[in-house]
């Protein structure tokens, strides 16, 4: 999702908590790993591996001059012949010690073997961030969560959108509040962004 696309978003969002939830995640993303020089670790979980999220840090990384959101994707199963940035197993959480960052994207259970280890790495002093749907136990072992509810009473809104929203507030050097809006429905304005990006570039493209 391009820059047009996430602040297209953004102006659907406005009104809501998204833009400013998403802002404040990322501004506690992005200064849990600076100070530090990087050390961000990113895992999912056994059957959802945040492929997007970190390709989308790699960028964010690059745009700002921000090296230090660059992650290493950790991974439940590691097979032969994998290239070095996705031969990282799970053993790497365990070593996680103070000064790095675990974040978890976890849209469903993260299971009891991922828990242990987040744990370790806590209590190794690492700082531990999650974007769940919710789970207790994990919520539990975050400094901070982002969680997106899943389920009838869930908003409009799903957890790889909300990882678009904080991989791009990451890599802002500045994260304002965003600006109020007027009162249309969220409804209104989804449809109005649907419109906008179906419609044909300027002539001068």
């Amino acid at each position: 999702m391009d820059a047009v696309r996430v602040a297209l978003l953004r102006e659907v969002l406005a009104g809501t908590e998204w833009p400013r939830a998403t802002r404040r995640f990322a501004g506690t993303l992005r200064t849990s790993v600076v100070p530090h020089g990087g050390g961000l670790l990113l895992v999912g979980t056994r059957q959802y591996e945040p492929w997007h999220l970190a390709a989308h840090l790699v960028d964010e990384a690059a745009w700002s001059g921000t090296p230090e959101l660059t992650p290493t994707l950790v991974r439940h199963q590691v097979h032969p012949g994998d290239p070095a940035h996705l031969s990282v197993g799970l053993g790497r959480i365990e070593a996680a010690r103070r000064g790095e960052t675990l974040l978890v994207v976890a849209p469903q259970d993260p299971g009891a073997g991922l828990l242990e280890r987040v744990h370790d790495a806590r209590r190794a002093g690492a700082t531990v961030l999650a974007l769940d749907a919710g789970d207790h136990d994990l919520n539990a072992l975050a400094h901070e969560a982002l969680t997106v509810p899943e389920g009838p009473d869930s908003p409009d809104l799903d957890l790889d959108t909300v990882q678009h929203l904080v991989s791009a507030a990451a890599g802002e050097n500045s994260l304002p509040a965003p600006a109020p809006r007027g009162r249309r429905t969220f409804r209104d304005r989804l449809s109005r962004l649907a419109d906008q990006l179906t419609e044909p570039p300027p002539s001068r493209w």
